[in-house]
Parts: C-alpha cells; structure tokens; sequence
C-alpha cells in the first residue's frame, strides 16, 4: 500500500558521485517526512539524511554535512540523495524510508520507527 523504491546504487572510485533516488507510489510522498539511512556490513544502522514535508528543511548526520544533499521533486514523487566527494566508509546498503507524523531529527536518529521502507540499494566506494 505504501511503497518505496530505490535506484542509483552501484560501485564508485573515492571521491566520485552517485545520486540515490526513492520513488512513491500508493500514497503522495509530498505529504510525507523523507529519510535516507543505511548499514555497512557488520555496523549499526545509522540516520543519514532527512527531509521535512511541511517547509523542506533538513536533517544530516555529521559524517555527511555538505557531501549529500538531500532533495524533492513532488512532480515525480521521488526524493534524491545526491553522494559526493564518497569515501570507502560510505559503503554501505542505501535505504529510504517515509513517515506521516515524526519530527524529521527524531526519524534520523531512529527514536521512531518510519511508516514505510525501501528494498534499499548497494553502493560500493572501492579503488
């Protein structure tokens, strides 16, 4: 009923890019709080970027701060992650997620579980 679904993963050289994309369909990604996380082999899950549905405004974790922008294009129903300058430590599984109601800080540090989440997509940072 609520799907999410994400493209744009594969393998890139450090300090390359890529751009995630995540599509909706079943319910209007505009009305929707939007988040990007992911998980490494053997590490935690971890907040990456989220995105407001009432003003745009943005969450990011630490690591990321001015490497990947996270952005809406409501014609099309999907949100973007935009991955520059990658590292290896940025390798991971890729995963978005939706949520009616929680404050974008609260859904990026998962002290509330999403309403919907992708099938994710693998982005490997290799030389």
């Amino acid at each position: 009923q609520l799907q999410l679904v994400e493209s744009g993963g594969g393998l890139v050289q450090p300090g390359g890019s890529l751009r995630l994309s995540c599509a909706a369909s079943g319910f209007t990604l505009d009305a929707y709080n939007i988040g990007w996380f992911r998980q490494a082999p053997g590490k935690e899950s971890e907040g990456v970027a989220c995105i407001s549905a009432v003003d745009d405004s943005t969450y990011y974790a630490d690591s990321v701060k001015g490497r990947f922008p996270i952005s809406r294009d409501n014609a099309e129903n999907t949100v973007y992650l935009q991955l520059n300058a990658m590292k290896p430590e940025d390798t991971a599984v890729y995963y978005c997620a939706a949520d009616l109601w929680t404050h974008i800080q609260d859904m990026c540090t998962q002290r509330n579980a999403p309403d919907a989440w992708g099938q994710g997509t693998l982005v490997t940072v290799s030389s």
